[in-house]
Order: C-alpha cells, then structure tokens, then sequence
C-alpha cells in the first residue's frame, strides 16, 4: 500500500509536519529554497550580520528518512502535485504549507542561504551608516526592526509611521501600554494616525537621504527606509481551480480537521487556511501538530478526529531587541500579559534558535 505524502512548502508549519511524518510515511517535501529559513531571525541578520547563520537549516538535516525536492509548485490536483521542472509527484496525501511573502528584510528573497545571507550582509552596510531611519508599518514586523536597530545603534533615529489609531489594534491594554513604554524608552519615535503622500524617492533599505511628506502635512527627512507592511498569501499555484477555489486574500477554505475542504487527503495549514486568526508561525506550528495526527490515524485505518479551533483571542511574542519585548500568551483564564523576562526567554534571547537546533539536529546551522 502506497503511503506517500507530499508536503509543498518547507516553512514552519510544511518543515514541522514532514518531520513529524518521515517515520510514518514517504514523505516528500517540495519547495524552492535549499534550506529551512527560521525568519524570526531576519531582523537582527541584518542589523548583526554575524547573526546571519542562525537563520538557515539545510533541509537535509530536517528529513532523515524522507527527501526534499527542490522545485516549485505550479499546480496541485487530488492525485498530486506538479512542479515547474514539469514532473509531477504523485501522492496518496497532500499537505497545503505555502504561507506568505512579505517585504525583506523580514522574509529573504534569495532561494539559498549563502545568496541570502549575502544579502543581509549588504543591507547591513546601507543601514550602518545611516543616522535616520524611517520604518513604514508599526506592525509587529515594523516595531522588532526598531528594537533591533535601537540595541545595536541606540544613537540612530528611528521614526515608525502607520496610518493605524493604536499599536497592536485587539491586544489587551496592558500589553499596548507596555509597548508604548518600552519603545519611548528606547527613542524609538511613533506616528500613528498618518501615512505618507508618496513613497520615499529611494529603494528600500538603500542608503540615500530622502524627505517625505505625511498625510498630516509634517516633512520626516531620513537617511534610509523599510516597508513594513503588506503581505500575499502564496497560492499561485492553486490558480488553475483544479483543487480548490480561493477567497479574495487567495486563502483556502479548511474544515476543523483542517481539510482542504471537499477532501479528506488532502490538507492545509498557515497562513493559507481561511481560518479567523492571525497569521504566525506558531499557529501554523499548532496545525501541523493536528495535520501530522490525522495523517497518521488515516495511514492506521482509522478516522482522523483530531481538530483545531482558534483561540478567539490574538497572541503574541513581539521582542524589541534581545532584552525587551512584550507578549500576549494564552491562559485558561484567557488573554495572559507575558512579562518582559518571560519574552525574552521563549523568544527575544535566541529568536527561536535554540527550538529550531533540536529539530533539525545539532549539525543544521
């Protein structure tokens, strides 16, 4: 009996799920990188290049017994799934883990981890010399960059502009409180209510001074600016409708066992799913755990009864550098204000390091 299950998409979620399968099943993990990318990591790859190798983990390190195919996805039927390279991969369970892009530096745009660390090194000798530093989107993505630039350099002007009314909109007061705190501690300068009338004249994260003009007719002149906004589920390849149809944001609809709905082998987790709820990392995390339990119970000759509901209620670990931070952590009580020393230790201090070395083994980085 065939018991092959591909996987599109190594991030999070795809990268959890392979391996929570390689022993039970033919696993077979397709995505176009050469390695595992812990993007948590990106922010402080760019104000400390040294930081850079954290990031990466071949995906031969992750899959011991499975394999990884380093193509694209171009289309997904029942059956299985077809790659730009054109050869199809046929597959008796197909999981859906192609989340998001976003601007860089946030989310590498290089394939490889030499190309993208590359990458960083260059962002980084823009940034150095830069004294103004115009961040666009106060969003979670948005504020970390300040926190990183602030620790490295806390003598460098960071100006974060977003045309929102409040910081973390649906978090507890508390929580936006102390953010409010921490980043006016830091210098961080914060213009809400307002956006710009046009985009700075420069590329982002090119050095090159630059004055722009906000909705609110104030002039900020900097030295260099990151788009921090904005994000596009990757579902292209789902596009031919021979699988399943997509909501405006491109996302797909689930059922609780998190099946593409209108199949029961054929699954999705992250940010693809149209499930009401944010989308990070450790949701996407919290699928494959419910994803790798049903495929498991399937592959047994039994019903896959293992569901997920949200939460009902955001949750968030944001670090603003290695000893600052806020969080916002599930409780059965509800909503829980995590302390700083409590961001710090699950996440702000190695940005998920750590977690990611005991997956892929002590020899990934």
């Amino acid at each position: 009996m065939s018991r092959t299950v591909a996987v599109v998409g190594g991030g999070y979620g795809g990268a959890a799920v392979a391996k929570a399968l390689e022993s039970e099943a033919d696993v077979v993990l397709i995505d176009p990188r050469d390695s595992f990318v812990n993007v948590a990591g990106s922010l402080r790859a760019v104000t400390r290049p040294d930081w850079a190798g954290n990031v990466f983990f071949p995906f031969e390190t992750l899959l011991t017994k499975g394999r990884a195919i380093r193509d694209t996805a171009v289309s997904v039927d029942a059956n299985g799934v077809t790659l730009a390279s054109g050869e199809h991969v046929p597959a008796d369970y197909i999981v859906l883990a192609t989340g998001s892009d976003y601007a860089y530096p946030a989310n590498p745009t290089s394939d490889t981890a030499a190309g993208a660390i590359e990458d960083f090194r260059r962002s980084h000798a823009e940034l150095v010399d830069a004294e103004r530093i115009l961040i666009l989107g106060a969003g979670p993505v948005g504020l970390e960059l300040a926190g990183e630039i602030k620790e490295v350099w806390p003598d460098k002007q960071v100006t974060v502009v977003d045309p929102a009314a409040r910081l973390l909109p649906g978090f507890e007061a508390a929580v936006v409180e102390d953010l409010d705190n921490q980043l006016a501690a830091l210098g961080v300068e914060v213009r809400l209510g307002t956006g710009l009338t046009a985009e700075p004249s420069t590329e982002p994260g090119v050095a090159g001074e630059f004055t722009v003009t906000t909705t609110a007719g104030d002039s900020i002149t900097a030295d260099v600016w990151y788009r921090a906004f904005g994000t596009t589920t990757n579902s292209g390849y789902l596009a031919d409708g021979k699988l399943t149809a997509r909501n405006e944001r491109g996302q797909v609809p689930v059922t609780e066992n998190l099946h593409v709905k209108g199949y029961t082998t054929v699954y999705a987790i992250g940010d693809l799913t149209d499930i009401a709820e944010n989308k990070m990392a450790g949701f996407a995390m919290q699928h494959a755990e419910v994803v790798a339990k049903n495929i498991i119970a399937q592959l047994k000759g039994e019903p896959p009864t293992e569901t997920y509901r949200p939460l009902g209620f955001p949750m968030i670990l944001l670090p603003l550098g290695s000893k600052g931070g806020v969080g916002q952590l599930p409780s059965p009580e509800g909503p829980f204000v995590a302390p700083v020393s409590m961001v710090v230790e699950f996440k702000g201090a190695d940005l998920f390091t750590g977690r990611f070395l005991g997956q892929f083994g002590p020899n990934a980085a």
